[in-house]
């Protein structure tokens, strides 16, 4: 069957119904919907059905994230739909996705970035204020060990503790009590539900660097199902291919994930990738932080044939050339490798300890 992106004459043809595997969240939702909309629009003829599912991490909401310790928190039910062939193809933020896939998965599609960076909501009784000019002991609500370790040490005279569940229960936590002055979210999510008017404050790199994959929407797939995979490829942005691949490349090289605080910041400026990476202790007294580039250009020796052995951190991406993924790629291993040497195991090992201690 023809996969070839239709230029509107009806060309794209898929024989049967592709299903879309989802969280039901209404954040989730939307994204799988945009995610949706992108293909129908190459694809016209395409026939999308929507299968919304909960995951483990949709179902404990009594617990902070980094103290269940299971590392598909939010992915584990959708790939076994996946697995089951109950789905053709799952919708992630791709800062939930690890970065060692399930055998037989591959990340198909990573969609443009939006603003990967941390938003301050405020309290209505604090409309106005920052980080910087809330009183003394104000509470600032985040289930993120990265955020708390990185604005602890940038904020002193604030407190912060865990907050759960989706976007909606945490704005109605905060509106609704007196518990937390603020939360901290990330800005896309709060982009993609309409709300940015509740953003009183986005944290630049300067306070708090985001999470791997931040602000990025990706599209997992079976590796051997190369129809679908054909498919989704064409959403593929190159630039953020390249930057995440080098933030995935870091974190897998240091074994770290959501139980310990690793943060990073990249851009990418004619065709020099920069990869800031850092590590935090549990109280962001200890840190390491370092950044290294690398020359991402490349002569396209990429054909459109998709090869599903080809990954560069769990993302097939065979549209983009294969040796500016393996700079990513290098790049994030190379800055992983030099914090490892200056000490970032022991930061690492230590905030893990204590983390379960907790």
């Amino acid at each position: 069957m023809s996969l070839e992106a239709s230029s509107g004459d009806g060309s794209g043809k898929l024989s049967r119904v592709v299903r879309v595997g989802t969280r039901k969240s209404q954040l989730a939702r939307i994204q799988t919907d945009s995610v949706a909309d992108k293909l129908k629009e190459l694809f016209p003829e395409l026939s999308l059905e929507i299968v919304a599912m909960s995951t483990l991490g949709d179902k404990i909401l009594d617990t902070a994230l980094s103290k269940i310790g299971e590392k598909s928190l939010f992915t584990k039910e959708l790939e076994n739909a996946l697995e089951r062939n109950e789905v053709d193809l799952v919708v992630h933020s791709l800062k939930d996705l690890p970065t060692t896939l399930p055998a037989g998965f591959t990340i198909g599609a990573v969609l443009k970035r939006e603003n990967p960076h941390d938003a301050v909501v405020l309290h209505p009784k604090h409309v106005g204020k920052t980080l910087e000019t809330l009183p003394e002991n104000s509470v600032i609500g985040t289930s993120s060990l990265r955020r708390a370790a990185q604005l602890k040490k940038r904020f002193s005279h604030l407190l912060f503790k865990d907050i759960r569940g989706n976007l909606n229960t945490r704005l109605k936590k905060l509106d609704e009590k007196e518990d937390f002055a603020a939360i901290i979210l990330a800005a896309a999510g709060l982009g993609r539900m309409g709300w940015e008017n509740r953003i009183g404050q986005v944290l630049g790199p300067e306070d708090c660097m985001y999470a791997v994959g931040q602000g990025a929407l990706a599209v997992e797939v079976r590796s051997r199902d190369v129809d679908i995979l054909e498919m989704v490829s064409v959403l593929h942005d190159p630039e953020t291919v390249l930057r995440c691949i080098a933030e995935r490349a870091f974190l897998r090289h240091l074994e770290g994930g959501c139980s310990v605080p690793v943060a990073v910041h990249t851009e990418l400026k004619n065709s020099q990738l920069y990869l800031t990476g850092a590590v935090y202790s549990l109280d962001g007294s200890d840190s390491l932080k370092e950044t290294m580039q690398t020359s991402v250009a490349a002569e396209d020796k990429s054909s459109d044939a998709v090869d599903e052995r080809v990954q560069h951190v769990g993302v097939t991406a065979t549209r983009i050339p294969g040796e500016a993924q393996d700079g990513a790629e290098r790049l994030g291993v190379d800055l992983a490798k030099l914090l490892l040497s200056k000490g970032a195991k022991e930061i690492l090992t230590v905030a893990r300890q204590l983390n379960d201690a907790r």
